[in-house]
């Protein structure tokens, strides 16, 4: 490990707010041609998403035309309420990306776990001559495919959000459905999912402890599907496709008048912030610098970068406990998978003390009339530490990813709101 990287495990030990650039960060093209998914896997999986979108109607009723997706808004005001809180001048324009407000699962996850849900089940469906890729895909929700797919399980680790959307979407089809949520899953999602009809198993560790679990219960039966947070391509993949979605926003709000896009995606094992950061440089290649952003009691994916031990190191390993008020981000272990992909690809990363959260949620709704959870806060913080550093120009623009919120219990969150507000300057 050479002196940078054992600085840089210091800081990490020590749970101290920093941004990483990413030494290793190669020229983009060279990178992505390396790689073994291609541009043209998210193409699939965009195709796949289109097969699906009139069952996706039918079956929840939303959004009308079948496709997940969620708005780019302009957050001027609150690019202001950052420069005051954190003492900076954030140079360019501050957008904010919803996918606090996506259908169906409320979340980020609802890209990466429905479409794995969506992918398994085509599969099995063509392979049993029940479909073919030119079918009306509405048929899925008929009885005679419903009763085939009740012959098989869906099972996934979670600490609240991937269990949310793989649950949902699992069950709607007629799966039978397992969800391993960790000590760290929030009540109310917990029962959400058993009021869908899924099986909440709960796990009193944390959520690599859950992972593991669920994947040995899954190897025991051939019939049972565990969609695997840390190892899983079709997850990556389902993320990636919001790259195609986001690029007619970004024309549409700028008429591509901008040098570079700054994105601030907020990691736990890495999948979400992982896909879409591949789609992205497929897209704007080294004109789009992304930055994951981790709570400093769970900087799983930071740890697995700067060790270079992407699949054999823990946050545990280095004396960090893993809790934070950040539970869709209370992760200790990363993705080997994204790690290995990301090492090269991802412009850095940053941590964020959990007293800097609800001071942000707060904001979010104050400044931008967003309902989120604390772990979509952690995003807003990266055009401040990008300031700081000097890294941005007023022809920047920049992108808090915002990755969950709307599905919080009202009570639940104006608890949230409140406190947050009490910690405000």
């Amino acid at each position: 490990m050479n002196r940078v990287s054992e600085q840089t495990i210091l800081k990490i030990r020590n749970c101290e707010p920093f941004l990483w650039k990413n030494p290793g960060k190669g020229n983009t093209a060279e990178v992505l041609s390396s790689l073994e998914l291609k541009y043209e896997d998210i193409l699939d999986a965009e195709r796949r998403w289109r097969r699906f979108a009139p069952l996706i109607s039918r079956l929840f009723g939303e959004p009308a035309d079948g496709l997940i997706e969620s708005p780019l808004l302009k957050a001027e005001r609150l690019k202001h309420h950052l420069e005051k809180e954190f003492s900076v001048s954030i140079g360019g324009r501050l957008f904010i990306k919803c996918d606090n407000r996506l259908s169906i699962a409320g979340s980020i996850k609802a890209r990466g776990g429905i479409y794995e849900v969506l992918k398994f089940a085509e599969t099995l469906l063509i392979c049993s001559g029940l479909l073919t890729t030119e079918d009306n895909y509405t048929s899925i929700a008929e009885e005679r495919c419903r009763r085939f797919l009740s012959e098989y399980t869906i099972a996934v680790g979670s600490t609240g959000n991937l269990g949310l959307s793989v649950g949902t979407a699992a069950a709607a089809l007629g799966f039978r459905t397992t969800v391993h949520m960790s000590l760290d899953a929030k009540q109310w999602k917990k029962q959400l999912l058993r009021s869908r009809g899924a099986v909440v198993i709960e796990h009193a560790s944390d959520y690599s402890d859950a992972i593991r679990e669920g994947r040995a219960q899954a190897i025991a039966d051939p019939k049972t599907h565990f969609v695997d947070d840390e190892n899983s391509a079709d997850l990556f993949l389902g993320y990636s496709v919001a790259a195609l979605r986001i690029r007619d926003q970004i024309s549409r709000l700028t008429g591509n008048d901008w040098r570079r896009i700054f994105v601030y995606l907020p990691c736990g094992v890495g999948g979400a912030p992982g896909g879409i950061t591949f789609g992205m440089k497929h897209i704007y290649g080294d004109s789009v610098i992304s930055f994951f952003a981790e709570p400093t009691h769970a900087p799983c994916f930071l740890l697995g970068l700067v060790s270079q031990k992407h699949e054999g190191i823990s946050a545990k390993d280095i004396g960090i406990d893993g809790k934070t008020i950040a539970d869709g981000l209370a992760v200790t272990r990363p993705s080997a998978l994204v790690c290995r992909t990301m090492d090269r690809l991802v412009d850095g990363a940053y941590t964020v003390d959990d007293a800097c959260l609800l001071p942000l949620l707060s904001a979010a709704r104050d400044y931008t009339g967003e309902k989120i959870e604390p772990s979509a806060a952690a995003a807003l913080v990266g055009p401040a530490f990008a300031a700081r550093e000097g890294l941005c120009e007023e022809r920047d623009i920049h992108i808090g990813w915002l990755t969950g919120g709307s599905m919080i219990p009202g009570d639940t969150y104006e608890k949230l709101y409140e406190e947050g507000k009490g910690l405000l300057r």
